[in-house]
């Protein structure tokens, strides 16, 4: 069969519609689809404003957050939300300015507010319960962008100082008790010679007297031995151009458990800066002053040069060494005002509250008595903004528990 002229141009004419329709057709369609999924940034604080880049809100300067892509018309919305990447499914819509309402779908809020989607989040473990928080999953841009550091819980040598003002001994009225104890010893030797029994135990009692009174004013029995032994008086108590003297400083009374004797102390006087006094504590008074609540420290200062004078003003500094313990950085304890929290990175974008019991706090350090063990990590800043996001969603999970859903 020939075809004439005119039915063969109609035939290349439906070809070259059909070719041109197979061409356009797929760049149109990917650039509608292209369109369609272009990132929208929009303000937690305000939802209706969006941008199509990252940046700040204008109303009120907060960062602005990537909104996830919507469903695709006819797409089904359980699997609405998920991507190659996350796969994640989403529980419920909400509204960030309505605490606690939530929706089955999209659409629109009471407030006329754009609903967003709230997804699931990576198992949390469970851990011991923290009155008031439960753990929380931040991702690796939400944790730039709170500031968070961490670091590891490890055994570490700390050494507590105590910084105490303190003064030169003038103490006349030691000195005076001091000389009747050497005399009341006397006296009871002479009284034992007489082989007077009522002598005896008069003179005896005059003796446990005077030692109680010198145990009140703060020697202790090493002291009062070492005096009944030399039986000779401390002149250092009054005036003494050489030697050793006497220095009285002061404590309060939670550094009592730090102090002993034997603790070494350095002694600075505020008008001589470039000269330390090396020491040694000899005694620490048995009761505390019921109007500063400090206890006074007896040290024995070396002075070979009589630079330090009675009833001068010094610093003193004791260095006690607590030995290996297990601590933690100070910034990483949350004080709440009834118990000490940290917050231990489990990993995976997971962060878990937990009760510890302190110990002693040591140059930017705390020791820790229980609730963490060597190798785990903790955070050291930004645990403020993680409290409260704890805080905050512990307070919703108990909102949401009493049940506020919305169905659309």
């Amino acid at each position: 069969m020939k075809l004439s002229k005119k039915s063969i141009l109609m035939i290349m004419a439906s070809a070259i519609c059909i070719v041109g329709g197979i061409i356009l057709w797929p760049k149109d369609r990917n650039q509608h689809h292209h369109e369609y999924s272009k990132d929208v940034y929009y303000c937690p604080m305000h939802p209706n404003y969006t941008s199509n880049k990252p940046g700040n809100c204008p109303i009120c300067n907060m960062k602005l957050v990537k909104r996830e892509t919507a469903p695709e018309p006819g797409e089904n919305l359980a699997t609405a939300g998920k991507t190659k990447n996350t796969q994640k499914k989403i529980l419920y819509w909400t509204d960030p300015m309505i605490p606690g309402y939530k929706a089955s779908g999209p659409g629109k809020s009471p407030m006329g507010m754009d609903l967003i989607p709230v997804y699931e989040q990576a198992k949390i473990e469970d851990g011991e319960a923290v009155e008031g928080h439960v753990a929380i999953s931040l991702d690796a841009p939400k944790q730039h962008l709170i500031g968070i550091k961490i670091q590891k819980v490890g055994i570490r040598n700390l050494t507590k100082t105590i910084r105490a003002f303190g003064t030169v001994a003038h103490d006349r009225e030691l000195y005076q008790t001091e000389a009747e104890y050497l005399q009341a010893i006397v006296a009871f030797k002479r009284a034992v010679s007489s082989n007077i029994p009522e002598v005896v135990e008069q003179a005896k009692e005059v003796v446990a007297a005077v030692h109680m009174r010198l145990v009140h004013m703060g020697l202790n029995d090493g002291l009062i031995e070492e005096l009944a032994q030399k039986n000779e008086l401390d002149h250092s108590l009054l005036l003494d151009e050489t030697g050793p003297v006497w220095v009285y400083a002061y404590i309060y009374q939670y550094e009592i458990p730090y102090i002993d004797v034997g603790t070494p102390v350095k002694v600075e006087v505020p008008s001589f800066t470039q000269e330390t006094f090396e020491g040694v504590v000899r005694a620490v008074d048995p009761m505390v002053d019921e109007n500063t609540r400090t206890i006074r420290v007896r040290i024995l200062v070396k002075d070979a040069k009589g630079v330090l004078k009675p009833d001068m003003y010094v610093n003193a500094q004791m260095d006690v060494d607590l030995g290996k313990v297990l601590a933690v950085p100070q910034e990483a304890v949350f004080h709440t005002g009834t118990q000490d929290i940290v917050f231990v990175d489990k990993g995976n974008g997971i962060f878990q509250p937990r009760k510890v019991t302190l110990g002693t706090e040591a140059k930017g350090f705390f020791e820790i008595k229980s609730g963490l063990k060597e190798g785990e990590t903790v955070v050291t800043s930004g645990n403020f903004l993680i409290d409260s996001e704890s805080r905050l969603k512990a307070a919703m999970e108990e909102f949401d528990s009493g049940g506020n859903t919305h169905d659309q």
